[in-house]
Parts: C-alpha cells; structure tokens; sequence
C-alpha cells in the first residue's frame, strides 16, 4: 500500500503541483541517497538538505526507493571507483589518512571503497539525473501526462479497492 501511495503521489507531483526544478533537486538529492550508503555522516547531511531546501519530498522519496534497488547491483563498479580513489592515486594518500585521524570523519565511512566509490559516482551523476528529471516532467506536463492518465493500467490502479480505501482513510485524518 506505502508503495502504490509513492507512485500515485509521484504521477501528481508530475502533473502539477511545484516547479519542475523542485521536483528534479528532490528527485536528484534522492537519487544520492539511494546510491550511498544512507547511515552515514554524508547520508544523514544530504537528508537535512533534502528538509531544508524548497525541494520535493515525495520526488526525493520516490528516488531514493528506485535506486537504492540498483545499488546493489552497481556495487563492484563504486567498489573498482573507490579502490582506485583510496589506493592507486598517490597524491590522495595523505588526505585520507588525515582525513580518518579527524574526529568526526571516520564517521563518513570513506575508508571504504563502496561507501567512497558510491558517493563519489553520486555526486558525479547529480547534474545529469537533475537536467534529465527536469527536462522529463516538462514533457511529461506537456505532452505524456493526458496519455498516461487514459493507460488502463493507470485506470485500473487509481480504481481499485486498495486506493479507495486509502483515500477514505486519508481524508478522515486532521
């Protein structure tokens, strides 16, 4: 049910509702969370950004789902990526061996080459996934979103006895 109110939510946000840049920031900060490890300093930083910034939650939410499922499988790639940054570059040695005797940082979990390579390939792959999620919901708002909504499948989803009972239960809370 959480997850059929994600995706009804998410098809709204595209529709209408806040800018398409809001929705791409919330889609994109998601995104890094869903590719990093989230119990880390980094992970608990983007979330407070994700809460401070005039960006979408449900977006963020939605994408963070969608690739902490692809993460896994991506995994030996942010591993090769890590290892290559803590062992093979030279010049790096010395920031992260300082880095890890500061207080605060071994907290980050950058001593390990998924957490590094993954956050790494994050931050990397940010402005694209921002600039295609954009570019997305203005077509979607424009010229996909009235097609969509005539899919049976759409029809189908929005009609069953699931959604309706939510909504019921939704519209009676405070």
């Amino acid at each position: 049910m959480f997850w059929l109110k994600i995706i009804r939510d998410f098809i709204k946000i595209l529709r209408a509702g806040q800018t398409p840049n809001q929705i791409a920031g919330g889609f994109a900060l998601g995104a890094i969370i869903g590719l990093s490890p989230s119990f880390t300093l980094q992970g608990i930083l983007i979330w407070l950004i994700i809460l401070v910034l005039d960006v979408n939650l449900s977006s963020a939410l939605f994408s963070f789902t969608l690739f902490s499922l692809f993460a896994y499988l991506l995994d030996p790639l942010f591993h090769r990526l890590g290892y290559a940054l803590l062992v093979n570059i030279d010049a790096l040695k010395g920031m992260w061996t300082t880095l890890y005797n500061v207080p605060i940082a071994p907290l980050t979990r950058f001593y390990n080459t998924v957490v590094l390579g993954s956050f790494v390939s994050a931050l990397i792959l940010f402005f694209p996934i921002h600039m295609g999620m954009k570019r997305f919901v203005v077509a979607y708002r424009s010229h996909v979103g009235s097609k969509v909504e005539k899919w049976k499948i759409y029809q189908t989803i929005n009609r069953s006895v699931l959604v309706r009972w939510y909504t019921k239960i939704r519209d009676l809370g405070p």
